[in-house]
């Protein structure tokens, strides 16, 4: 899974964030220029999900946005790319070597979650994301 393997990159030293910040006014606009589109940035912080930057990747041969939250020792990327697809349906799950990995489509969007969290915190960060 290309997802996967990209979080697994950039879990390396030096790879996992190109800005950090804690700020979504911050954040969203480094990204103007390094993608074509704008992607949602939400603080989750109050709820445990603090937000600690982004970085540019590649999945499917495209530049994609990954904004990265931290849950104590455990980082979340969020890769977004512009994408249509089916409205608020439930998240697909997978599961991988250790990794959990949550999939959906919003507002014009397609979100991936990948962490070595555990699946049911995963579960809790998307919902509150989602806004639910």
């Amino acid at each position: 899974m290309e997802i996967l393997a990209a979080h697994i990159r950039a879990l390396q030293p030096a790879h996992a964030i190109d800005v950090v910040s804690a700020d979504g006014h911050t954040v969203k606009p480094w990204f103007d220029g390094k993608v074509d589109f704008s992607p949602p940035v939400k603080d989750l912080g109050e709820q445990g999900f603090a937000l600690t930057g982004g970085r540019l990747d590649q999945v499917g041969g495209r530049p994609v946005a990954v904004v990265v939250y931290r849950r104590r020792q455990h980082l979340i990327d969020l890769f977004i790319w512009p994408e249509a697809g089916p409205g608020r349906g439930p998240a697909a799950a997978f599961s991988r070597d250790g990794y959990n990995m949550r999939a959906w489509h919003q507002d014009g969007f397609s979100l991936w979650a990948a962490s070595d969290l555990n699946a049911s915190e995963l579960d809790e960060f998307v919902r509150r994301w989602r806004g639910g």
